[in-house]
């Protein structure tokens, strides 16, 4: 029999055959009796034993696993297309005053530092270090009326003492006359410091606004940001990626609680710092301006630091409802939630802030396969201009915050050639210089400066800059022990009533925060069965239930055949792994080489079993549900979560059923889902880990082992601030008092053993510590990434009760 038979290809076929053609037929057309409107006994009696008692036929057909991604996906859309209404809930605007109003969004200001990750020790303001040496002076260039040097700047307090402080690099424009302004004067991602200059090619003449500006007179700075390449993407001698630097650098952030976001607009914040400090001495306004990624990072910086007294956002203001279509390192967990554009240009106001419509970015997906680069970067992720009329809609959105401080002028819309110019126009850089009190306005263009010398090397700085975030991330990774130790500190292991009471709040701010958290399911079950196997020992059945509109909850339910009537058997849900299928789980027919059916021989011995189908099938399909969610506080758990709740709700119901005996047994993803679950839904009273128990952090940021899902195409593993918060064994301990075990072949090259025995051994050392530590075991075996099925077995009869 195909392993696709029953779920997948032609499930209509698979009912026709379980009941009969004549019956499906007679089923399907209504044609139920003689006379058109009562059915005949015989068929209704084989109609149902066809279903299980107390459910409707299930008639859906085609591949129903697809079709809960695509439901989920619908219900994410919809969710999206609702927010920009929903946002006004989280917001108290005052308006009465600019003092009252700005202390009315500080929580909403506070709430973006956080999502972006702005959240380490600055170091004091410094002035840039002049980067150079004998050979190659830091004055790289001269242009009329002003000097191109080399700097460099702190920008983060280091971790610990095993690390160093972050560094940013750039170019420093000073003029030699008096001074009107001081600007950040940020490029594009593509861009370095020195095109935007006129140093290098690759930028317009009339783009280069960081030059510009310095020739009328304004002190600038211009920071060098992490470009899309893929060159540095990788662990060399292990694996190289085509992931964009600025994706490498997200994915091990974002696990502690980082982004490349909030590095650069921390590089950002660290040059207004400076010229905050220079200020003491001569006071003068202070603005950004950053076109594409820079300006993201100027309407991201402006809306945190109210010093900045006038801003423009060019090539980037826009609906950011589509964001998930965008490039990966654009994903902020929570983000559309509470902010549009719209909402960050409020939190501007009532300081000016110009919008420029310019032709933007164009990138069309990730960076090429190649023998040396596995393709291993985000497949979705395409940045386009959008439409003038785009573009004038945020904006619109945006008036009414200036207009309730009485500052309309203070935002302004420029569409250059009709949205479609390139960034820096004359009109735009006239706004803003007019915006920072400069009343002499924007002087006429001169020449491009010259280097100083021919052999000044601008190439490697994109290395030291990946460098040295990637070295700072990997810093806050190693201090993520402590971090977690800190945030558990009030949880009371004095006493098993204790720890539960005491860890309630974390229960609770795991699955918000972390996880995400939806509603408890908003329909009722409303079971629908068919049956699709008989075995000597047990029937099968698929069923389906639904959770919300547009999403289902799907599996194969395997009831053994000797029950007596009354009976009431303990429950094992089985749980598939990536892109896995209930029917590997329960067709005695399908041996496959990761489940060897498991769910079938527990069966067999007399269990009741139940092998769901989660939704991370279909490869990019349902990755594509992290990408839609993560804007929404959403992700693939927390919809697997209300599946499995809605699952039990119905589980509980059934006749044959002993609800005190649920437990849950997963491999690889399924047992992602061992320690994702159970944690919360209190009804599974043992947990199987199988296949994937780790020292999560590490497995999910390492950039020393060959095991990292850094070198995977795996970007739905990443959970915002995991690594700060929780682990396996944290999660693990949120299961007790309820039995907990770990299964795993020394062979899987998921991890090593030598890290799955250092997680669980905090396991076990919390069981044991609370009187507990004959509910809890690991089981090794010699074998690779399958359910073993021995130490496992015995574990679920022994708390089971099963036999009884």
């Amino acid at each position: 029999m195909n392993r696709r038979t029953f779920l997948g290809q032609s499930t209509t076929a698979t009912l026709s055959a379980s009941l009969g053609d004549a019956l499906f037929t007679k089923l399907l057309s209504g044609d139920t009796g003689p006379s058109g409107r009562e059915p005949s006994s015989a068929i209704a009696a084989e109609a149902e034993e066809s279903v299980l008692p107390g459910t409707d036929l299930l008639s859906a057909d085609g591949d129903l696993a697809m079709q809960m991604v695509m439901g989920i996906r619908r219900y994410l859309l919809h969710e999206t297309e609702e927010q920009v209404a929903r946002r006004a809930q989280l917001w108290s605007r005052d308006f009465t005053s600019v003092e009252h109003y700005e202390r009315s969004i500080t929580p909403n200001r506070q709430r973006f530092r956080q999502m972006i990750g702005v959240v380490d020790e600055t170091v004091p303001a410094q002035p840039p270090e002049l980067v150079g040496s004998l050979s190659s002076p830091a004055q790289i260039a001269q242009g009329p009326g002003y000097k191109v040097h080399a700097v460099r700047w702190p920008v983060l307090a280091r971790v610990s003492s095993d690390s160093e402080a972050l560094m940013a690099e750039g170019l420093l424009l000073q003029p030699d006359g008096p001074l009107v302004a001081r600007v950040v004067a940020i490029p594009d991602a593509d861009w370095t410091p020195e095109m935007l200059t006129g140093l290098a090619p690759g930028v317009p003449p009339g783009a280069q606004f960081a030059r510009r500006l310095a020739e009328s007179g304004c002190q600038v700075i211009v920071p060098a940001l992490i470009n899309r390449e893929d060159t540095f993407s990788g662990v060399p001698g292990v694996a190289m990626t085509n992931m964009p630097h600025r994706e490498w650098i997200y994915r091990m952030a974002f696990e502690v609680g980082r982004h490349i976001i909030g590095y650069e607009v921390q590089t950002v914040l660290a040059s207004v710092d400076w010229f905050e400090h220079e200020n003491n001495e001569l006071r003068l306004p202070i603005g950004m301006i950053g076109y594409g990624e820079g300006g993201l990072l100027a309407l991201y910086s402006a809306a945190i630091d109210t010093r900045i007294e006038a801003t423009v956002v060019s090539g980037y203001f826009q609906p950011r409802e589509e964001v998930w279509k965008e490039p990966i390192y654009r994903d902020v967990w929570g983000l559309i939630r509470e902010f549009g554009d719209a909402e960050l240009a409020g939190m501007i106001a009532p300081r000016a802030l110009i919008v420029e419509a310019a032709k933007g970015p164009e990138v069309s997906g990730r960076p090429p396969e190649s023998e040396q680069r596995k393709a291993y970067a985000c497949v979705n992720g395409k940045l386009t201009t959008p439409s003038l009329e785009t573009v004038k809609k945020e904006v619109d959105r945006a008036l009414p915050f200036f207009a309730g401080l009485q500052a309309q002028a203070k935002l302004q819309f420029i569409a250059y050639e009709e949205g479609r110019g390139q960034p820096g126009s004359e009109q735009a850089i006239q706004a803003f210089v007019r915006s920072l009190g400069v009343k002499r306005g924007l002087l006429p263009s001169g020449r491009a400066p010259k280097l100083s010398y021919t052999h000044y090397d601008s190439a490697s700085k994109q290395q030291r800059q990946v460098s040295r975030i990637v070295d700072f991330t990997q810093a806050l990774v190693r201090k993520s022990p402590d971090r977690r130790r800190e945030f558990w500190g009030k949880a009371d292991a004095s006493s098993m009533q204790r720890w539960k009471e005491s860890t309630k709040f974390y229960r609770d701010y795991i699955w918000d925060e972390v996880i995400g958290r939806l509603p408890s399911p908003s329909l009722p079950p409303n079971g629908r069965t068919r049956l699709i196997l008989d075995e000597p020992k047990f029937k099968g059945y698929e069923v389906m239930l639904d959770v919300w509109p547009e999403v289902f909850a799907y599996g194969i339910l395997l009831v053994p055949k000797d029950m007596k009537p009354g009976e009431r058997r303990p429950v094992v849900v089985c749980q598939h792994g990536l892109e896995g299928r209930p029917t590997d789980v329960s067709d005695p027919k399908i041996d496959d080489e990761f489940y060897h059916h498991f769910g079938a021989s527990l069966a067999n011995e007399g269990f009741v079993t139940y092998a769901p189908q989660n939704p991370y099938i279909g490869h990019d399909d349902f990755r594509i549900i992290q990408r839609l969610g993560h804007p929404l506080k959403l992700a693939l758990f927390s919809f697997i979560i209300g599946q499995h709740e809605q699952l039990l709700n119905w589980l509980t119901t059934q006749s044959f059923v002993d609800p005190d005996r649920i437990g849950f047994y997963g491999l690889s993803y399924g047992g992602k889902t061992a320690v994702r679950v159970p944690p919360f839904l209190d009804r599974y009273v043992l947990s199987i880990c199988s296949a994937d128990f780790n020292e999560w952090v590490w497995k999910t940021t390492t950039v020393l082992a060959p095991q990292s899902y850094l070198l995977t195409v795996e970007y739905d593993m990443y959970e915002f601030n995991f690594g700060n918060v929780t682990n396996y064994s944290d999660l693990a301990s949120l299961i007790a008092p309820r039995p907990f075990m770990v299964e795993r072949g020394h062979d899987d090259m998921v991890s090593v053993d030598e890290w799955v025995a250092h997680e669980y051994a905090a396991v076990r050392r919390f069981y044991d510590k609370m009187g507990i530590g004959d509910r809890t075991q690991i089981e090794f075996f010699n074998g690779p990434h399958s359910i073993h099925g021995v130490g496992t077995f015995e574990f679920l009869r022994r708390h089971l009760r099963w036999p009884e």
